[in-house]
């Protein structure tokens, strides 16, 4: 899991150099929390768990508040959170989350990136098997035992622990969130960011060319701004 999570971290990082793009997907991150859970995070565990990544990628304390401001304003605009799921080309599979205020606009874009790539935009269902969903936590491991962690972290649904350039990764399935989320608190461990992210359970194995084809596809899926994550089952 180690060295496909790295693989996957090393995009999100170039695609997260454009703060803004970063921001503004947090900021709808806050405006879903607040909506369906209200503006305190003391009683809100997924607003909680926003401002916390907002703060891990250097979101300004200030915008945080605004957002969260916006957000409790009835005429504020909502998202909605769609998943899409396709073939790129090749037989790659390919999961596309999205949050949108416009469906019709984001499915015509998700479409377009599939169909120009010479893939296509399946039905729901059609390649989530292929992926499990893992939850994953990202804290610094210094002045942490790993072993000792590991084994107090296994009755709260822990899957696997790596460790990385001083940071370490938990890994729980997807039901188990808030019962790590919950855990790690209690132990007092400032996690500096949590989320769920997608693991393909075969790999589909390339050539460099059609290698470089699907990256471009991602890439350009990557830049619309009601995207937020892109998965393929590429090798």
């Amino acid at each position: 899991m180690g060295r496909a999570f790295e693989f996957r971290k090393e995009r999100k990082f170039k695609r997260w150099d454009k703060m803004s793009k970063v921001f503004t997907r947090l900021g709808k991150e806050i405006v879903m929390a607040v909506k369906t859970g209200g503006p305190d995070p003391d009683s809100n565990p997924r607003l909680r768990t926003v401002i916390q990544n907002a703060k891990g990628a250097q979101m300004p304390k200030d915008r945080i508040e605004a957002a969260i401001k916006r957000a409790s304003n009835k005429d504020e605009k909502d998202y909605e959170e769609i998943v899409y799921e396709g073939y790129g080309p090749h037989g790659v599979a390919v999961i596309v989350e999205t949050s949108t205020d416009n469906i019709n606009r984001t499915v015509a874009n998700v479409r377009s990136y599939f169909s120009k790539a010479g893939g296509s935009l399946g039905t729901s269902g059609s390649v989530s098997f292929m992926f499990d969903r893992k939850a994953v936590f990202r804290f610094k491991a210094e002045d942490q035992d790993i072993e000792e962690l590991e084994l107090e972290l296994i009755d709260h649904g822990l899957v696997d622990i790596d460790e990385n350039e001083g940071e370490l990764f938990v890994y729980t399935e997807f039901e188990d969130f808030g019962s790590m989320q919950k855990a790690l608190e209690d132990r007092g461990i400032e996690v500096i960011s949590a989320d769920f992210q997608r693991f393909p359970t075969t790999l589909t194995e390339l050539d460099e060319e059609q290698e470089e084809v699907i990256n471009k596809m991602v890439e350009k899926m990557e830049e619309d701004d009601d995207v937020n994550q892109v998965y393929t089952n590429m090798a």
